[in-house]
């Protein structure tokens, strides 16, 4: 179970050390007060300079050690609250790559990003906070408090007045912040979401000129988070100026029956002077700790929800006695009576096939029928309620996570492009010779276009690929699918942006370069997979319809109805 103490506790000894020097630094702040009251009631009438020489240089030392105490612990408690939010983001971030896909939508991608860098930033706030005033301020107000016993007794008695009135004040505002600040984090979550998703179809916005929708709808959500923040800031703000105002409510009291005192005699002017600099110190002091409260609300309530990320337990671990199917060929793939559901009705239901190395299944049906499921059930992104899938003839839930996707090639539905160069696009990262890339480019109706840009492979794509076509950023998404050689290809409506006669003799080439690679190619048109050697119809979730072209054409109504409306609507099936 991880929690910021863990984090914490790899920097103990360096915390430690800067705590002790923060306390003797604020120890030697809370002693000058008082060699003042000295100075002036007992020194200064003796008209002795030596003394008042000596007196004074120990002043100074005590205020040196001061300073520099307070700056060098300052400086170390910024490295600390620095590396653990590092080592904080670090983990975050890799805990976001092995969350299952159901944990994603669970927690929502906006939200992720939110925790990655807001809470994380409050989180680095509040480390930072803690350690500069965390030890300060308790030293300085029970030893204030103390020192003015020792100082005025009877004028202790008027802070201690106060002190109901502050407690009051805390315990309210530290009751309220972590909730209201917690809302406040969740009115972010949805702006990022808003942005997000703004940014990412920013073009087609400006094509249907609908910026004006788009502000007033980003116009809400932000008013939102404006209405949380001020709530947040208005409560957190109460206890400044209800503290200052007790405080100085007892300060002007301190006045007062301090100017009665000396001018009775009962008490001398350097006492009262120190008793209000202590006075002085413990307002400061609560004043700090107002500060502190604000800072411990937010960094609080965000470090809750980085650790609820933090702690989700990885679902798709291998199975300790995972089921295995009958020893299989590589690259063989089965379906065996799969059923799954997101949440509700099911996405799949009831599906059974099962695929040779080397052969092809085409898998075609309307949209929402379950083919991109279909999919993220082989990968393992999420596991199926009932049945099993086998790869390879092996349970997938066999196998570990690494393992089972390096015998995939993929090109998903929505997948992107980074803004790098062609050659780091399609390598993504594996270590693959230029020889291979090239190959794959090529293999992908790639090259040709590709050769064609200013530093060939080396060329740069803008984010997203924005500066190509959409047919051109499929081909090398599958370019980058077959680089690495895989077992199993899996195509999820890949070729949607490309011409018929691309498409014809993409399919050729792939038959002819990967004889030995089984591939499941999802697709709109009905002519991407007629070729197929076998075909999944899907309807609803449920499989209507398995087998070849011509066996589809005479039994399966649902695969005969999509072939004739694309027929009449003057579709070429680019078939030769």
């Amino acid at each position: 179970m991880k929690s910021l103490g863990g984090y914490l506790s790899v920097h103990g000894k360096r915390m430690a050390v800067g705590l002790t020097i923060k306390s003797l630094g604020t120890v030697s702040e809370l002693f000058l007060p008082m060699i003042m009251a000295y100075m002036i009631d007992d020194v200064a009438p003796t008209g002795s300079v030596t003394a008042l020489s000596l007196w004074g240089a120990a002043m100074l030392v005590f205020a040196v050690v001061a300073w520099s105490g307070n700056v060098i612990a300052n400086r170390m408690a910024s490295r600390v609250a620095r590396d653990t939010t590092e080592a904080i983001r670090t983990d975050l971030f890799t805990t976001t790559l092995y969350l299952s896909a159901r944990q994603t939508d669970e927690v929502t991608v906006p939200s992720l990003v939110s925790r990655l860098s807001s809470d994380t930033y409050n989180v680095h706030n509040m480390l930072g906070m803690m350690q500069r005033l965390g030890v300060r301020v308790p030293i300085l107000l029970i030893g204030g408090v103390a020192l003015t016993f020792s100082v005025e007794p009877v004028l202790a008695l008027v802070l201690l007045a106060v002190v109901p009135f502050l407690t009051a004040v805390v315990i309210y505002v530290s009751a309220r912040g972590n909730v209201l600040y917690t809302d406040l984090q969740r009115a972010v979550d949805a702006m990022v979401r808003k942005v997000r998703d703004t940014y990412t179809g920013i073009r087609v916005i400006k094509a249907l000129s609908r910026g004006d929708r788009e502000r007033e709808s980003f116009g809400k959500i932000n008013s939102e988070v404006v209405e949380r923040e001020t709530r947040a800031g208005v409560t957190m703000g109460l206890s400044n100026p209800l503290m200052n105002v007790v405080l100085n409510l007892g300060m002007t009291v301190v006045v007062l029956v301090g100017a009665y005192r000396v001018g009775e005699g009962l008490s001398k002017v350097g006492q009262i002077i120190a008793f209000t600099s202590y006075f002085t110190i413990i307002l400061n002091a609560v004043i700090s700790i107002s500060r502190i409260f604000v800072n411990v609300s937010r960094g609080a309530a965000s470090a809750k929800r980085i650790c609820a990320v933090l702690n989700m337990p990885e679902e798709l671990l291998p199975d300790k006695e995972p089921a295995v199917g009958d020893t299989g060929e590589k690259g063989s793939v089965k379906f065996e009576n799969v059923t799954f559901s997101y949440d509700g009705a099911p996405a799949l239901e009831g599906i059974t096939f099962e695929l040779k190395k080397g052969e092809t299944l085409g898998v075609i049906g309307a949209t929402g029928s379950g083919k991109t499921t279909l999919i993220a059930l082989l990968l393992r992104f999420y596991d199926c309620d009932k049945g099993r899938v086998f790869v390879d003839g092996a349970d997938v839930r066999s196998y570990d996570e690494k393992e089972l996707r390096s015998k995939f090639g993929v090109v998903l539905q929505n997948d992107f492009l980074m803004a790098a160069s062609v050659k780091d696009n399609i390598k993504f990262g594996r270590d693959l010779s230029d020889h291979a890339v090239e190959k794959a480019a090529e293999n992908a109706k790639a090259a040709q276009f590709v050769q064609a840009l200013e530093g060939g492979y080396d060329g740069m794509l803008t984010a997203r690929g924005a500066n190509f076509s959409g047919g051109q950023k499929q081909r090398l998404l599958i370019a980058r699918a077959l680089a690495g050689n895989p077992e199993i290809l899996v195509l999820d409506d890949s070729s949607s942006a490309l011409d018929y006669k691309t498409d014809a003799q993409l399919r050729a080439t792939l038959a002819r370069e990967y004889p030995d690679t089984t591939v499941i190619m999802i697709a709109q048109r009905i002519s991407s997979v007629r070729a197929a050697d076998k075909i999944l119809v899907l309807d609803k979730g449920r499989a209507a319809g398995f087998g070849d072209d011509a066996t589809l054409m005479k039994t399966c109504d649902v695969y005969r109805s999509i072939y004739e409306s694309q027929h009449e609507g003057g579709e070429n099936d680019g078939r030769r």
